[in-house]
This record gives C-alpha cells, sequence and structure tokens, in this order.
C-alpha cells in the first residue's frame, strides 16, 4: 500500500487520481482549500471501501504559513510518502495579491509547489521509488519569467502571462529538485494533460466562461481518460531523475525552459522570497 499527497485533491484531476488510488488499495492525503469538497472527497472514498485509508487536510495553499502547515502536519503524521502531486491551481483574470502580498498564480501554482515539495523531501526519501509529479504545462508554450517583476507591480497583468510565468517556474523547478537533493530516489515529472473537462471556466468571465465550457464540451479528455496515462506513469517513471511531458510525448529537457542556470536563479530569488516573508 502506498501513500500520496494530492494538493488540490478534492476537484478535477487531483480528485481523479485520488481516487483512482484509494479504488486501488492505497492511502491519500488530500489537500484544498474548500470545506465542502473536503467532505465530498471523503464520502466518495467511503463509497469505494477505502474511508479508512482517505483524509482531507484544509489549507490556504496561497499563502506559506499554509504551505508550511500541510508539511508540518504530513512530517507529524505520515512516516514516509510513495508520491506527490501537486495539481492545485486557479485562473485569474484580474492581478490578485495573497495576504503575503504575493501575485496570486505564482505562489499557488509554482510556490506552493516549491515549498511542499522541497519540504516533504526528507519523508519521500523514506519510499523505495517516490515520485513528485507536477501538473503544469511544460516547454514549448508561450511564456517567460519576470525577474525582475515576479508580482506584476509594473508589468501589465493578463491572467495567461501570470499562468504561463508559473508554467516557466515550474520547468525550471524540475530539473533544479533533484540536484538540490542529490542523494534522493525522488523522480521529478512535470506534465501537461493539455485539454481535460475540469472546472476551469468557473473563474472567467462571460463570453470566455461559455465559450471555454462549450470548446471543453466538445473536445475535451473526461478526467478518467486523462487520469489514465498520468497514473501509469507515476507507477513506472523514467530512470532519469526528471523528465518532462505533453500527454503521451516524453519532452527533451533543453533549451530556456530547462536551462540549469535559469533554475539556479529562480531557486535563489525563491529563497530570497520566502525569507522575506519570515522577516
Amino acid at each position: 500500500m502506498r501513500t500520496y499527497l494530492i494538493t488540490g485533491g478534492t476537484d478535477g484531476m487531483g480528485r481523479g487520481l485520488g481516487l483512482h488510488f484509494l479504488g486501488r488499495g492505497d492511502r491519500v492525503v488530500a489537500v484544498a482549500s474548500g470545506e465542502a469538497k473536503g467532505r465530498a472527497f471523503l464520502e466518495a472514498a467511503g463509497r469505494l471501501g477505502a474511508a479508512d485509508r482517505a483524509r482531507f487536510l484544509r489549507a490556504d495553499l496561497s499563502t506559506v504559513a499554509g504551505m508550511n502547515a500541510v508539511v508540518a502536519d504530513v512530517a507529524a503524521t505520515e512516516t514516509r510518502l510513495d508520491g506527490v502531486v501537486f495539481a492545485t491551481q486557479r485562473f485569474q483574470e484580474r492581478r490578485t495579491l495573497t495576504a503575503d502580498g504575493l501575485e496570486y498564480t505564482f505562489a499557488l501554482s509554482y510556490l506552493s509547489r516549491f515549498v511542499i515539495g522541497h519540504g516533504l523531501a526528507g519523508l519521500l526519501s523514506a519510499s523505495p521509488a517516490p515520485v513528485v509529479f507536477n501538473l503544469a504545462a511544460p516547454g514549448g508554450f508561450a511564456g517567460r519569467i519576470f525577474w525582475d517583476d515576479v508580482r506584476f507591480e509594473r508589468e501589465p497583468y493578463k491572467g495567461m502571462k501570470a499562468a504561463t510565468q508559473a508554467s516557466r517556474a515550474n520547468d525550471l523547478l524540475a530539473v533544479d529538485f533533484p540536484r538540490r537533493h542529490p542523494d534522493s530516489p525522488v523522480k521529478y515529472v512535470v506534465y501537461n494533460p493539455l485539454f481535460v473537462k475540469t472546472a476551469m471556466a468557473e473563474p472567467l468571465k462571460q463570453p470566455k466562461k461559455a465559450v471555454t465550457s462549450v470548446l471543453a464540451a466538445l473536445f475535451a479528455q473526461r478526467v478518467e481518460q486523462a487520469i489514465v496515462p498520468m497514473a501509469r506513469l507515476m507507477d513506472d517513471p523514467p530512470a532519469e531523475r526528471a523528465s518532462a511531458w505533453r500527454r503521451t510525448t516524453r519532452l527533451p529537457l533543453t533549451g530556456a525552459d530547462f536551462d540549469p542556470e535559469a533554475a539556479d536563479r529562480l531557486h535563489a530569488l525563491t529563497e530570497d522570497l520566502v525569507a522575506s516573508l519570515r522577516a
């Protein structure tokens, strides 16, 4: 029996993966901010006969305090982790600041993965074949990191610019994580499932919401379909410490999106940012 932590584990693909793991006999800790969806996840686990193997951990992953609370809770309650799935994200059409004063998308979609992943590296290393599975949009898509303005204080804000900045940051996190934990057996996978029927349209305003909903109905995969290659990859990741995927197509870890020097730069920027919040 394996134990998985899944952020965004009560909705969309995180929920789908969690119920898949529970259905085959594993344990799942689902992290999310919404109490109602947390209860619904536990009820679904009960219907699978897995009530004793499912736990809901409520946390605000847009704040560093919330991220650290997850690390502390899991470190106190688990002896090892076999996998961490980062699935939490929420598109923001307008610039929104977190309680820490950070741009919301950067905090939720990148920084939470940085803090929790590094914070749980020890527990992951206690497993014989641990995996970190980061749902993002690796390599080859538009977007860049605004190194001098990650909060979009001067740069004109657009929701897609914020989302793709977080994706580029996650590309660099994928190649950097193994270098920060050279003796760990963790395999780090960054993965783009492409178009999946989730609640992605909920934060959008009309008419974008309606258009996105129609496109999802016509062209998107169902969650049940999308998680099949994801679970397979988690069960049998490549031998390399880091890999990037667009559905079932493996991407080369080359070019600016996966540049080690840029990864060093981002790690230092992130450490400084977290340190400034502690101060």
